[in-house]
């Protein structure tokens, strides 16, 4: 089936549809990971967008049932060069582009994603809308028109569960069997803020020794303050977080209260409740080969990202926040720490799903963290 995909500047290609057909307008965003589809199409964190994958071919291994990030997909299309036909894999378990129907996401393959890349990368991320239906330039442009820009757009709402609810693992996950160490004791109870959180940050938060519930962004403080939890985790999402107005003074009331960490999202939150302002990138990070150096170790740490804003470090108070980490491609921050509170947040995914694990001694300091902090309270009897 013919499908277009058009841009806001103009531009428009033709290829061939691979997923549902229909139509849809998003903001379109490339990732340069070479593998990894299956986390990325079922990534909260891509709501409201079109992910064009830079690597020529997608789908070789199929999809399977474990490595899910989500209870479903949020983005709104796909774009690949190629989708394959068939798949090879021992934990495959489905094609992609049946798992693209199943689903009703839009996708469009046979087109030219490296002139796409280069055209973001040059110009900035911008809306792009793919049609198997409408293939008329001036009909397209006048609907790219209508739909809202990225900025301004609170998508946490579209993603947040609904309900509070304890979050128990598979445990035969097969990453949780293979990478993922079980720390028995002691646990530590943890508040996960859902912005839209992906499992395999659960994942890690789980077996390095959380037991965690889940809890609506919208939650109020003192329901929070009720579950009585030893420490707050804010989650990565989707979309602009200045809207997120509610979430920002909440967690600004809790951040006198209890050992926090965030990741993505979470991180320009929290950035926001200490008083910073984040900006919009040029094209944003996604991908898994991001180099970002610790600055207290001298370290550096290949990274998997995948966000389109970012924390000013320009409005965090020196006396209070220090600079962790620094994004070695253009020098954005990428991770802070309060210097009198039990608090620290970075903006790339030490999960790493997908990509290396070279971060994920970050949930280990987290639990540390929480320990300190959990010794030194006093218990009553």
């Amino acid at each position: 089936m013919k499908a277009v995909f058009a841009f806001e500047n103009g531009r428009m290609f033709e290829g061939q549809s691979c997923g549902s057909p229909g139509e849809v307008v998003g903001e379109v965003v490339f990732n340069t990971g070479m593998a990894g589809y299956q986390e990325i199409l079922t990534d909260p964190s891509y709501s409201g967008q079109i992910v064009v994958m830079t690597y020529p071919h997608i789908g070789n291994c199929g999809i399977n049932l474990q490595d899910y990030e989500s209870r479903n997909p949020f983005l709104e299309g796909f774009v690949v060069f190629e989708a394959s036909k068939m798949f090879s894999n021992w934990r495959g378990q489905i094609g992609l582009s049946d798992f693209l129907r199943r689903y009703q996401i839009i996708a469009i393959e046979d087109v030219d994603t490296r002139a796409i890349t280069r055209m973001l990368r040059d110009e900035g991320v911008m809306k792009g809308i793919i049609s198997t239906y409408d293939f008329d330039p001036e009909s397209l442009s006048r609907k790219l028109m209508l739909a809202p820009d990225m900025i301004g757009r609170n998508l946490v709402q579209v993603v947040t569960t609904k309900q509070p609810y304890e979050w128990q693992p598979e445990l035969n996950n097969y990453e949780m069997q293979v990478f993922l160490p079980m720390r028995e004791a002691p646990r530590y109870r943890l508040a996960v803020l859902d912005f839209g959180v992906k499992w395999n940050i659960l994942r890690n938060l789980y077996s390095h020794g959380f037991d965690i519930t889940i809890f609506p962004a919208h939650t109020r403080v003192a329901d929070l303050i009720a579950a009585d939890p030893d420490a707050i985790f804010l989650s990565n999402g989707p979309g602009d977080p200045e809207p997120v107005v509610y979430a920002i003074d909440t967690i600004r009331e809790l951040i006198p209260r209890f050992p926090i960490m965030g990741i993505c999202l979470g991180h320009q939150l929290l950035g926001l409740a200490l008083g910073a302002k984040t900006f919009k990138l040029k094209f944003g990070h996604h991908g898994v080969n991001h180099p970002v150096k610790n600055l207290k170790t001298g370290k550096v740490e290949i990274t998997s990202q995948n966000h389109g804003f970012a924390v000013d470090p320009k409005f965090l108070d020196e006396d209070k926040i220090e600079v962790t980490h620094l994004n070695l491609n253009d020098n954005t921050l990428e991770g802070f720490r309060h210097l009198k509170l039990p608090i620290f947040a970075v903006q790339y995914h030490p999960e790493s799903g997908p990509g290396p694990h070279d971060s994920r001694y970050l949930f280990d300091q987290f639990y540390q963290m929480v320990r300190v902090e959990k010794e030194k309270r006093p218990v009553y009897a």
